[in-house]
Protein backbone atom coordinates (compact mmCIF):
# COMPACT_ATOMS: atom_id res chain seq x y z
CA UNK A 1 0.00 0.00 0.00
CA UNK A 2 0.96 3.25 -0.72
CA UNK A 3 1.40 5.97 1.82
CA UNK A 4 -0.58 9.43 0.45
CA UNK A 5 2.13 12.45 0.07
CA UNK A 6 1.92 14.86 2.78
CA UNK A 7 -0.54 17.83 1.84
CA UNK A 8 1.37 21.38 3.43
CA UNK A 9 -0.92 23.37 5.50
CA UNK A 10 -0.49 27.06 7.23
CA UNK A 11 -1.67 27.19 10.88
CA UNK A 12 -2.45 30.69 11.89
CA UNK A 13 -3.03 31.55 15.48
CA UNK A 14 -1.07 34.15 17.82
CA UNK A 15 -1.25 31.61 21.00
CA UNK A 16 1.35 28.94 20.89
CA UNK A 17 -0.58 26.13 23.03
CA UNK A 18 -3.88 26.70 20.56
CA UNK A 19 -0.95 26.68 17.52
CA UNK A 20 0.85 23.87 18.82
CA UNK A 21 -2.29 21.54 19.22
CA UNK A 22 -3.34 22.19 16.00
CA UNK A 23 0.00 21.52 14.25
CA UNK A 24 -0.09 18.02 16.39
CA UNK A 25 -3.44 17.21 15.22
CA UNK A 26 -2.78 17.56 11.47
CA UNK A 27 1.25 16.35 11.67
CA UNK A 28 -0.88 13.17 12.94
CA UNK A 29 -3.07 12.72 9.47
CA UNK A 30 0.27 13.27 7.05
CA UNK A 31 -0.15 17.46 7.18
CA UNK A 32 2.84 19.38 6.99
CA UNK A 33 2.45 22.77 9.06
CA UNK A 34 4.02 26.01 8.42
CA UNK A 35 2.88 27.47 12.02
CA UNK A 36 2.69 31.58 11.83
CA UNK A 37 1.56 33.80 14.81
CA UNK A 38 0.16 36.65 13.05
CA UNK A 39 -1.42 37.66 9.62
CA UNK A 40 0.94 39.67 8.30
CA UNK A 41 3.68 36.35 8.07
CA UNK A 42 0.73 33.81 6.70
CA UNK A 43 -0.10 36.45 3.97
CA UNK A 44 3.88 36.62 2.85
CA UNK A 45 3.66 32.55 2.89
CA UNK A 46 0.04 32.59 1.07
CA UNK A 47 1.53 35.11 -1.59
CA UNK A 48 4.68 32.64 -1.95
CA UNK A 49 3.38 29.04 -1.37
CA UNK A 50 0.04 29.41 -2.42
CA UNK A 51 0.04 26.67 -5.19
CA UNK A 52 1.49 24.49 -3.05
CA UNK A 53 -0.99 25.03 0.16
CA UNK A 54 -3.60 22.52 0.66
CA UNK A 55 -5.27 24.30 3.85
CA UNK A 56 -5.09 27.56 5.68
CA UNK A 57 -6.19 27.39 9.43
CA UNK A 58 -6.56 30.94 10.94
CA UNK A 59 -8.33 32.39 14.65
CA UNK A 60 -10.14 35.18 13.44
CA UNK A 61 -9.08 37.44 16.27
CA UNK A 62 -5.43 37.93 15.82
CA UNK A 63 -3.54 40.05 17.71
CA UNK A 64 -6.79 41.50 19.47
CA UNK A 65 -7.94 41.93 15.85
CA UNK A 66 -10.41 40.46 13.85
CA UNK A 67 -8.25 39.88 11.02
CA UNK A 68 -8.36 36.50 10.14
CA UNK A 69 -11.28 36.88 7.66
CA UNK A 70 -9.48 39.03 5.55
CA UNK A 71 -6.55 37.02 5.51
CA UNK A 72 -8.86 33.79 4.58
CA UNK A 73 -10.41 36.35 2.05
CA UNK A 74 -7.15 37.37 0.66
CA UNK A 75 -6.05 33.66 0.64
CA UNK A 76 -8.71 32.74 -1.50
CA UNK A 77 -8.64 35.05 -3.83
CA UNK A 78 -5.58 34.40 -4.20
CA UNK A 79 -5.74 30.63 -4.54
CA UNK A 80 -9.47 29.86 -4.92
CA UNK A 81 -7.87 25.67 -4.61
CA UNK A 82 -7.07 26.43 -1.17
CA UNK A 83 -9.15 25.25 1.69
CA UNK A 84 -9.46 27.93 4.55
CA UNK A 85 -10.93 27.19 7.83
CA UNK A 86 -11.22 30.29 10.12
CA UNK A 87 -12.04 29.15 13.69
CA UNK A 88 -13.61 31.28 16.89
CA UNK A 89 -15.31 31.27 20.07
CA UNK A 90 -17.56 34.10 18.01
CA UNK A 91 -20.87 32.88 17.56
CA UNK A 92 -21.86 35.33 14.40
CA UNK A 93 -19.32 35.03 12.32
CA UNK A 94 -19.76 36.14 8.72
CA UNK A 95 -17.40 34.33 5.34
CA UNK A 96 -17.80 33.65 2.30
CA UNK A 97 -19.38 30.55 1.44
CA UNK A 98 -15.82 29.12 0.19
CA UNK A 99 -14.43 29.72 3.66
CA UNK A 100 -15.57 27.15 6.32
CA UNK A 101 -15.89 27.76 9.60
CA UNK A 102 -15.32 25.85 12.89
CA UNK A 103 -16.38 27.05 16.44
CA UNK A 104 -14.23 26.85 19.19
CA UNK A 105 -13.78 24.52 21.33
CA UNK A 106 -13.85 21.69 19.39
CA UNK A 107 -11.69 18.47 19.54
CA UNK A 108 -8.98 18.27 17.57
CA UNK A 109 -10.94 15.53 16.08
CA UNK A 110 -13.61 17.67 15.28
CA UNK A 111 -10.57 19.60 13.14
CA UNK A 112 -9.09 16.24 11.41
CA UNK A 113 -12.13 15.16 10.37
CA UNK A 114 -12.98 18.95 8.94
CA UNK A 115 -10.09 18.95 7.07
CA UNK A 116 -9.67 15.59 5.91
CA UNK A 117 -12.98 15.92 4.70
CA UNK A 118 -12.02 19.23 2.33
CA UNK A 119 -8.65 18.86 1.46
Amino acid sequence: MQSRAPSLAVVVEDDTLQRDALAGALARENIDVIHCSSAAAAELLVARLGTELRLLITDLWLSNAPVGAELARFAKERHPHLCVIVVSGDEDVRLPGSIHFLRKPYQPADLVRTTTNLI
